[in-house]
């Protein structure tokens, strides 16, 4: 019998202060080579979405997502991300565990954000931004929220926003333009629109794109990820099917001018370097930081009443 976590139980077996600490985990065993993470496999089914295969090795276990990004979806009464987290052990290939895909990317891609937020803006930073108030969205102000942090969240749905705000007692932005003005911002759009022009950011301001995490997306001008300085979770992902390929493409950056977000924490790069600089932490989700929330809801499995799956 192999235990699954529903959504409900991935999410109170992980909170976000854990689910941090995970994805920070992952992240710094990548970079030391301790844990390997096979490339993502991209299956189009475009216009309407796509389905993502996503492995990653690591503590002894061995992970497989299988996923969609369907973004069209919430206007048909259905969620954009669904799919399966396979869990394995890597000593003899048992499967140990299976958990709800939509909830563990929910929770590591606030992570994910806040993390590299808190890694790459400024010590003094007095607010925070999310533009877009889906799953993704909530869970990153979540995040942000259980590390103590007031959050303001903006979404094309003034109502939307207004409706996550209230659940979550977070803030909601003016205007996109407050919102967008934040010291510390992060973007969770579908990436069909460039929410930040060439000139758009100031000095000091952190910015984490989460919503380019597939081919065609973008949320930022070349013109402006080529003025300041550029970080993202993994580079061949990142160069070849994030937020990263158009200016790639266009010659406005080369690998020389980015750095992995682990290699900062490792102390293999440099972080931000002055006060005013102007940090870009590019997102496409890496199945590491899949690995590091299943392992987590591990810990919690024999306190939760979980269903079984009989193979």
């Amino acid at each position: 019998m192999v235990p699954f976590f529903p959504a409900s139980k991935v999410e109170k077996a992980v909170s976000p202060e854990r689910a941090v600490e995970g994805v920070r985990d992952a992240f710094v065993a990548y970079a030391r080579g301790e844990w390997t993470m096979p490339p993502k496999v991209y299956v189009p089914a475009y216009p309407a979405g796509d389905f993502r295969a996503m492995p990653a090795l690591g503590a002894g276990h061995a992970l497989l997502k299988w996923v969609t990004s369907f973004p069209g979806n919430p206007a048909r009464g259905l969620p954009t991300v669904t799919g399966l987290v396979l869990l394995s052990d890597a000593s003899d290939g048992s499967l140990r565990a299976a958990l709800d895909a939509g909830a563990v990317t929910a929770l590591r891609t606030g992570a994910a954000a806040v993390l590299a937020a808190e890694a790459l803006g400024r010590p003094d930073a007095e607010t925070a931004a999310v533009i877009g108030a889906g799953v993704n969205g909530k869970a990153t102000a979540k995040t942000f929220l259980a590390r103590g942090r007031e959050v303001m969240l903006w979404d094309l749905d003034p109502q939307h926003a207004r409706v996550a705000a209230d659940e979550l007692g977070a803030q909601v932005a003016r205007s996109r333009e407050q919102a967008l003005a934040a010291d510390l911002l992060v973007t969770v759009t579908p990436g069909h629109e460039i929410l930040l022009a060439e000139g758009s950011l100031r000095p000091g301001q952190h910015v984490s794109l989460m919503g380019a995490d597939g081919p065609g997306k973008a949320e930022i001008a070349v013109g402006e990820l080529a003025r300041v300085r550029v970080f993202c979770d993994d580079w061949e992902q990142a160069s070849h099917n994030g937020e990263l390929v158009h200016a790639v493409e266009a010659g406005a950056i080369t690998h020389d001018d980015v750095s992995e977000l682990g290699a900062v924490l490792v102390g293999q790069a440099p972080g931000r370097q002055s006060p005013d600089d102007i940090t870009v932490f590019d997102s496409t989700g890496l199945a590491i930081q899949d690995l590091a929330i299943a392992l987590a809801a591990m810990e919690h499995a024999d306190e939760l009443d979980l269903p079984a799956i009989d193979l």
